[in-house]
């Protein structure tokens, strides 16, 4: 199931972000070729007014194919090339744009379904609210919404009634196995895990945040304007994130943040999964935000470095050899895999 969920999303965000480009070429009167599910080799297809439509064996997504986006058709008015660069920024742009609406649209949904937030109920168990990268909760594999019954030590247990018990007893015991009685979904389990004795200041033994989360929804008039303000603080939290690595990348040659890739999705969607229906559609609007926000970057390959080869262009006043731009994405497609490749590593052996 988690399997066949993965597969879904990662194809709606790719297949919205795609249907962007193709939408926005079609109305700007620019020659599509192709528009295909999933990535060759191809099984089915199908031509109508001039465009191939295919169904193809790898389900990760999909792709657009525009005639002239790789500098082919000068001077021939359907071409991608031959067009102004307001109008190449257009379609350059729909796909991160397309992103950004299905965003909002999880964001609202997710808000109907039931979204977690803190409440001050006693009634409600205590629940991890945030797993600090590299601290010993994330060893010992705690989740976010994972809810904490039980705490216990070789000489004493107890029952868990607020967060300020769960900080006391693993100060208590920092150094020694404790073991904590988790539940995440419908399964409960016993977690092993040792706080540390000496700890960075404001992180706890544990490196976890704990708060009592319950599931809120709203009304469906409510949703959109709601969803819009997530949508709001997720773009904000998600570029300064990306500063934020950036800045540590070039300041310590390293970065705190966990970085996920394919693997980590796999993850994040079975856990989600789990904590339910609302949880999983914040999820999925969040990589979305993260998909334009990342394609969006001014690197060769991705959107955002075709848009900077548009700025170049219209700063030089003069167009640019297809066949260096053409060099250029290749290169920057080829480091992207390459540091997919890594991230995937590295999901693999955090699991490992």
């Amino acid at each position: 199931m988690t399997i066949l969920l993965v597969l879904i999303l990662i194809s709606m965000l790719v297949m919205a972000h795609e249907w962007g480009h193709f939408y926005s070429a079609r109305k700007l009167g620019i020659k599509v070729e192709e528009f295909g599910f999933g990535f060759p080799p191809k099984i089915w297809s199908h031509t109508k007014k001039g465009i191939k439509y295919s169904i193809n064996l790898l389900p990760f997504g999909g792709f657009v194919k525009i005639f002239g986006e790789h500098g082919e058709g000068e001077g021939n008015r359907d071409s991608f090339v031959s067009r102004p660069a307001w109008q190449r920024f257009i379609i350059l742009a729909a796909g991160v744009g397309m992103n950004i609406v299905l965003a909002w649209v999880l964001f609202s949904a997710g808000t109907l379904a039931g979204l977690p937030q803190a409440t001050d109920d006693s009634g409600v168990p205590i629940s991890v609210a945030g797993v600090l990268p590299g601290s010993p909760a994330e060893k010992a594999g705690l989740k976010f919404g994972d809810q904490i019954s039980q705490i216990i030590a070789a000489e004493e247990q107890k029952i868990i009634q607020d967060e300020q018990q769960v900080r006391d007893f693993s100060e208590k015991y920092g150094g020694q196995e404790i073991t904590l009685v988790v539940k995440r979904g419908k399964d409960i389990s016993n977690v092993n895990i040792i706080p540390r004795a000496q700890y960075p200041s404001g992180e706890g033994p544990m490196g976890i945040a704990l708060a009592r989360i319950t599931t809120e929804a709203v009304s469906w008039y409510k949703a959109p304007w709601e969803g819009l303000k997530i949508l709001g603080r997720s773009v904000v939290l998600t570029i300064s994130g990306l500063l934020f690595i950036l800045k540590e990348l070039v300041l310590e040659q390293k970065t705190s943040v966990a970085v996920s890739g394919p693997v980590g999705i796999f993850t994040m969607v079975g856990d989600s999964q789990k904590l339910g229906l609302g949880y999983l559609l914040q999820l999925a609007g969040l990589l979305s935000v993260n998909l334009a926000i990342l394609n969006f970057l001014p690197i060769p390959a991705l959107d955002g470095g075709r848009v900077l080869f548009l700025i170049i262009e219209k700063l030089r006043r003069k167009k640019i050899d297809p066949k260096w731009e053409n060099a250029a994405h290749a290169i920057g497609f080829a480091l992207l895999l390459l540091l997919m490749i890594l991230v995937t590593f590295k999901d693999i052996s955090r699991i490992f």
